[in-house]
């Protein structure tokens, strides 16, 4: 294409030097002039321009080669004593040539772009909303795919005073800020697109839940781009659902990566119950701290074998191993622990669906209360230096077995690290032969629900949804805590970092640390589950009430309205991290705790539900059981 527009080029630029001569020229001549344009395209990689994709540095290339055919064409006429049509023949033989094989390219991205295709009546029409930047890179990308379906009619920026602008011939209507009058106008105008496009990943939390409740009064879906560096010449342009966590974000908090590495990297870790929710997180995380060691402990094969398959696929270094235990056979538990000797364990193994345990409460008691004893005790006797606990906001006030089995758990936990560091050895003795030199750390760290978690809410309604509805919410008052897994499980190693630096000293933290202070996540502020209900329903473009019903079922026995992240007698207190608070210490005594743990044991193994629920409102007074309250 190019020798053939070169060789109209000669004859056309030489009429325009002198129109007197014509256009019909010899052969020689149109020959000549396709030759000094393939010579002179060589350096600037003319012959492999792709013309669909042809932009401004190709056009910077094909004017350097029109220069230079240009040179080598009027050369070669004076060499062979040809005289020159012009003085300024040399010039326009170069522009011919530039506006004909530059033309030639924008005509055929022309010719292949949206701008021109007949079926642009069929073109879904989209608005969409972002930064200059994002929004050009998604309109070239659409510009490129021949299969999109979308037609842009028009634009809303993040920028101030860009109204009346325009990109890509689609007009900026407005800001953000301005987004209701803006769909208000175009349901007027009868040009209300039926989808609204979030360019960029930005916008999140609350704008997100606010562009959501404005789109949905138009009744507009509301979907986000493919991550815009992903997207080929040749890929297909496909939008993309909102994400629910994507609605509950809150503003990134640094976490302290450095010392994060420093506590795992070349130390043997345990992690019980690696298969669950957050199990498996800390077990993703923490194999990318390069452990020397990563013990997966769960008593679930299949959980087990998942994570394992997982981490092998992402190919994270470091050696592991994968043990199938029940943190309740301590002898087994024991047994690992005098083998492997490990220098941190995160506790995560629990039972913690309410109902299950409301109908099976010595399975709880067992796992939730006496398990955990028996990994804190392991762990100090073999010389672990950490043992991290992870608890639920539930243990606060409780009103359900599992709340009140993991309540005990942290009491046994604060007692027996306050135990150490006092250095009571008459009480240690007593209990667990614990070697007077350990200084273990036996943290607790609490928090509310995680999205998306084995047994929670979000992937209930996502079945329910599936199957079309309705969703089931227990009460339309009903809130909860709510954070990403990976968030949370962040936070956790974070929380794990300042427990492992303790150094004894008068600051706040330490000084709580030292009396048995119990980590919380800062969770922001609580969700309701009814607001989470009609969320998903929109992000799956229906209409809450009238695609999907959503039903009340009544407060489930255990269950109450309201979660609490701190006891009355808790007065929250600031940590030197952001995202980290402290619950002031209630004193608890390590013998007396653990006596009446061992009742609950022996009370459990007999198989007395009535009398294992009274011995843990003994140890946990504001318990009270909802079938109580009858």
């Amino acid at each position: 294409m190019d020798g053939i527009l070169a060789a109209i080029a000669a004859p056309l630029a030489r009429w325009l030097a002198d129109p007197q001569d014509g256009l019909l020229h010899p052969l020689w001549f149109l020959t000549s002039g396709v030759i000094t344009l393939l010579v002179s395209g060589i350096p600037f990689h003319i012959p492999q321009q792709y013309w669909r994709f042809s932009g401004i540095a190709d056009l910077l290339n094909i004017a350097a080669a029109a220069v230079g055919s240009s040179i080598l064409f009027s050369c070669l006429l004076v060499f062979n004593g040809y005289p020159m049509p012009s003085d300024t023949f040399p010039i326009i033989y170069a522009l011919v040539l530039l506006v004909l094989m530059g033309g030639g390219r924008v005509t055929y991205r022309l010719c292949t772009s949206e701008n021109i295709r007949i079926n642009r009546q069929k073109k879904q029409k989209i608005l969409l909303l972002g930064s200059d930047e994002d929004i050009d890179l998604f309109i070239r990308a659409i510009k490129r795919d021949t299969q999109s379906v979308f037609r842009v009619v028009g634009l809303i920026s993040f920028r101030q005073s860009r109204k009346g602008h325009r990109i890509h011939n689609a007009p900026i209507l407005g800001n953000f800020e301005d987004l209701a009058d803006i769909l208000s106008n175009l349901k007027n105008q009868q040009k209300l697109p039926a989808t609204l496009v979030i360019t960029g990943g930005d916008l999140r939390g609350p704008q997100l839940r606010a562009l959501l409740s404005v789109a949905e009064k138009w009744g507009i879906q509301v979907k986000r781009t493919p991550t815009l560096t992903s997207l080929t010449p040749a890929s297909n342009v496909e939008l993309q659902p909102i994400a629910l966590e994507e609605l509950l974000n809150r503003p990134q908090v640094p976490l302290d990566h450095e010392g994060m590495e420093l506590m795992i990297r070349n130390k043997v870790v345990v992690v019980t119950g690696a298969g669950g929710s957050i199990g498996s997180e800390l077990v993703r995380q923490i194999a990318a701290l390069l452990p020397k060691l990563l013990i997966l402990l769960d008593h679930s094969e299949y959980a087990l074998w998942k994570i394992n398959v997982e981490l092998t696929e992402r190919k994270l270094n470091g050696d592991r191993q994968c043990v199938l235990a029940n943190i309740r056979d301590q002898d087994r538990i024991y047994s690992l622990f005098e083998q492997y000797r490990p220098e941190i364990v995160f506790h995560a193994a629990a039972l913690k669906h309410v109902p299950m345990i409301e109908n099976n409460p010595i399975e709880g008691f067992l796992t939730n209360i006496i398990g955990t004893r028996i990994i804190a005790n392991a762990a100090a006797v073999t010389g672990v230096k950490a043992l991290i606990m992870i608890s639920t906001d539930k243990a606060v006030n409780p009103s359900s077995l599992m709340g009140a089995s993991k309540r005990v758990a942290e009491m046994y936990c604060q007692a027996l690290d306050m135990a150490i560091h006092n250095h009571d050895e008459q009480q240690l003795k007593d209990i667990v032969d614990i070697p007077p030199t350990s200084m273990m750390r036996c943290v607790t760290v609490r928090f509310g629900n995680v999205l998306g978690s084995t047994g929670s809410v979000v992937p209930l309604f996502r079945r329910q949804l599936r199957h079309g509805g309705p969703l089931t919410v227990t009460d339309p008052e009903m809130k909860r805590y709510f954070m990403t897994v990976s968030e949370a499980v962040g936070l956790v190693l974070q929380a794990s970092v300042r427990a492992t630096i303790y150094r004894g000293g008068n600051d706040l933290t330490d000084q709580m640390l030292k009396n048995g202070g119990i980590f919380v996540l800062d969770m922001g502020e609580p969700v309701k589950i009814l607001d989470l209900a009609r969320q998903l329903i929109r992000l799956a473009g229906l209409k809450p009430e009238e695609d999907i019903q959503i039903e009340f079922t009544g407060l489930r026995p255990g269950e109450k309205l309201f979660e609490e992240l701190f006891h009355g007698k808790e007065a929250p207190m600031p940590t030197d991290h952001a995202a980290l608070m402290m619950a002031t210490p209630r004193m608890v005594n390590l013998q007396e705790v653990n006596e009446l743990i061992n009742q609950i044991e022996a009370i459990c193994i007999q198989g007395d539900v009535k009398q294992a629920i009274h011995l843990v409102q003994q140890l946990v007074p504001e318990f009270t059981h909802k079938s109580n309250m009858q």
